[in-house]
């Protein structure tokens, strides 16, 4: 902070008085300063025979004749100590002026100097409650802007309308509970997902807020990048990178049921999921635990690269037992601890994990319909073929049966095995689980596979990705 300026007006002021008191003193008629009252006036002696008598001698005392000119010269003198007086007073008046106005201005400086300060300050502080009021993480977002040099920006609802074609069902990327993903080509040939929660959405301001914060406070290959977002009347918008392939369940469960998906391709989509995961888990403090993994939100890019996305949902660990957070998630995905008691840990999330590998090794949905009134999950129907490894190859997804070693196919449906167990003591951390996944995996995906090129499954290295 600076420092203070002086004082200039109580300066100009004790300059004043000082003046003043000089100048008030009493002088005598030749201008000097009269002596106290109560001390004898010595006057000097008068010339005799043209010369002037010493200092402390006794001179006689002869009285002065008072003719008309030492009359005229007494006049003459009081003339020229009024006008002495005059011009002095003169003098201290235009100082005084001079004073008094330098005080006024320096005095109006301060005055708009410190109004000046006053108005930042409200302004400031207007536009800080504004932004709590209309946006309540922004103070955190912005701290990861800081911190992590994001390229996340609020963006303008105008260059979205235009981005999407106003939202046009031609961009639709795919519709969920949330609402509508859109594709968006921006200014410049730069594309990007735009999540739209409408105000229908129950709990919609929460699960936006939820999925800022922490998306903003995560950066890993396997979590899908915040780009931006919006907020227009009622709506509000999320805006992630592009991923080119779409989601996991489009990719199994869509009009290609799979069939751009091989084996090992397979594999590295698990082990992006789990490295996800593990990072979720074992990296972030406190543990975040995802709680709505499925396959509809784990996204892929051109090369086939897993991200896991979709956090509104979301919770940290160690705030899950305080009794605010009510039971959320998708059937077929949810563990059975946390449907039937409520208790929500990081091994609820490898039962998601291991649901979504079923998916991956069997090509089924989680929860498929038996009769117009009846369903059953995945977990329930292979079960019992998974360990048997004589059923276990009958019941493999027909897009990539036989073309994988058996003894990678057993290991697979093991770990799926333990991760879908109803104990969670039972199931393995996620860390186990990706140590598990990476052998089998090549190592041009991302794993530690070496393929030979003899090998029956050497097609599997130039898969589509």
């Amino acid at each position: 902070m600076g420092s203070m300026p002086p004082p200039l007006p109580l300066l100009c002021s004790s300059a004043l008085v000082l003046l003043l008191l000089l100048l008030g003193r009493p002088q005598g008629a030749n201008g000097r300063a009269a002596p106290p009252a109560g001390q004898p006036v010595q006057q000097p002696a008068p010339a005799v025979n043209g010369s002037v008598a010493s200092a402390g001698l006794p001179v006689a005392a002869a009285p002065p004749p008072l003719g008309r000119l030492d009359q005229v010269v007494i006049v003459v003198e009081r003339h020229q100590h009024l006008r002495r007086e005059l011009i002095a007073a003169i003098v201290v008046s235009s100082v005084a002026g001079v004073m008094i106005v330098l005080a006024a201005l320096y005095s109006l400086f301060l005055w708009r100097r410190s109004r000046r300060a006053l108005v930042d300050s409200n302004d400031t502080q207007s536009i800080d409650t504004a932004r709590i009021a209309f946006v309540p993480m922004l103070n955190s977002f912005n701290s990861y802007k800081t911190s992590k040099k994001s390229a996340a920006v609020m963006m303008d609802y105008t260059s979205l309308e235009a981005a999407t074609g106003k939202f046009s069902e031609g961009s639709v990327l795919g519709v969920g509970g949330f609402g509508c993903v859109y594709k968006a080509n921006f200014d410049g040939g730069f594309a990007a997902a735009v999540k739209r929660l409408g105000s229908e959405t129950q709990n919609c301001d929460k699960e936006f807020e939820n999925e800022l914060d922490l998306l903003g406070r995560i950066r890993h290959p396997n979590i899908v990048s915040l780009v931006g977002f919006c907020i227009h009347e009622e709506n509000r918008f999320i805006i992630y990178e592009l991923m080119e392939n779409g989601s996991l369940d489009s990719q199994l469960h869509g009009p290609s049921h799979g069939s751009a998906l091989t084996w090992h391709v397979r594999m590295k989509i698990a082990l992006d999921t789990a490295r996800g995961l593990e990072y979720l888990h074992e990296h972030c403090n406190p543990p975040i635990i995802h709680r709505d993994l499925k396959s509809s939100n784990i996204l892929l890019d051109s090369d086939f690269n897993a991200k896991i996305s979709d956090f509104g949902l979301a919770v940290t660990s160690g705030n899950q037992s305080k009794g605010n957070i009510k039971l959320s998630g998708t059937m077929g995905y949810v563990a059975p601890e946390y449907l039937l008691d409520g208790k929500l840990t990081e091994k609820s999330d490898v039962y998601a994990f291991g649901v979504v590998l079923l998916e991956l090794l069997l090509g089924r949905k989680p929860v498929e319909k038996m009769a117009q009134s009846q369903c059953q999950s995945i977990v329930t129907w292979a079960m019992p073929q998974l360990t048997d490894r004589s059923k276990l190859p009958n019941i493999v997804d027909p897009m990539i049966r036989n073309t994988m070693d058996p003894k990678h196919l057993y290991q697979v449906a093991a770990v799926a095995v333990l991760c879908v167990q109803p104990e969670p003591s039972y199931r393995p951390l996620i860390t186990d689980v990706l140590h598990s996944l990476v052998p089998l995996v090549p190592m041009e995906l991302g794993g530690t596979l070496r393929i030979s090129p003899e090998s029956p499954f050497a097609i599997q290295k130039h898969s589509p990705c």
